[in-house]
């Protein structure tokens, strides 16, 4: 169902990809919008046990554009650096498709949000993060995109770098 890598030499391994996803700060998630045109929004989320999670309200573009589809993707640039004198950008990204679903019971809802906030603000205690939840409950939705596919890229600048390795498929 999803396509190979075309240029499978500069495909990332899963566990490069998962990394990734671990210390990005934000990414793109793209659903299936209005008339039929795509929309892509930026988001922050954390990525746990195969799963990412993000936040947003209980209305609005993206919800609607859920629960007409829940099939999603996302994207996640780790590096993206311009080299102009080779007309091109030494870059590594993942994009991972699966479904979205909204997180409806009150424990994994609050364990979703809990994870966001660790990531975001690590140093906080726990009880100024239970205060700062608890101020935004009432409006908060949190969403899960269940991994079904996940790839990773980089530019053949960086891949030639690295020695050559076996890329197992998902």
């Amino acid at each position: 169902m999803f396509r190979p890598m075309r240029r499978s030499r500069q495909a990332l391994p899963k566990e490069e990809c998962e990394q990734i996803l671990r210390r990005g700060s934000s990414g793109v998630l793209a659903l299936y919008g209005d008339g039929g045109y795509p929309y892509a929004v930026p988001l922050s989320y954390v990525y746990e046990n195969g799963k990412l999670l993000f936040h947003c309200a209980k209305a609005g573009h993206k919800i609607d554009a859920i629960r007409h589809s829940a099939k999603a993707s996302f994207c996640v640039i780790d590096q993206d650096h311009v080299v102009p004198e080779e007309y091109t950008t030494y870059f590594r990204s993942v994009i991972v498709f699966g479904e979205v679903r909204v997180l409806e019971e009150e424990a994994e809802k609050r364990a979703a949000v809990e994870a966001l906030a660790i990531k975001y603000a690590p140093q906080d205690t726990a009880g100024s993060r239970r205060r700062a939840i608890e101020q935004e409950w009432a409006p908060l939705c949190m969403l899960e995109l269940s991994v079904a596919h996940m790839s990773g890229k980089e530019a053949a600048e960086l891949a030639k770098t690295r020695p050559a390795r076996k890329v197992t498929k998902e």
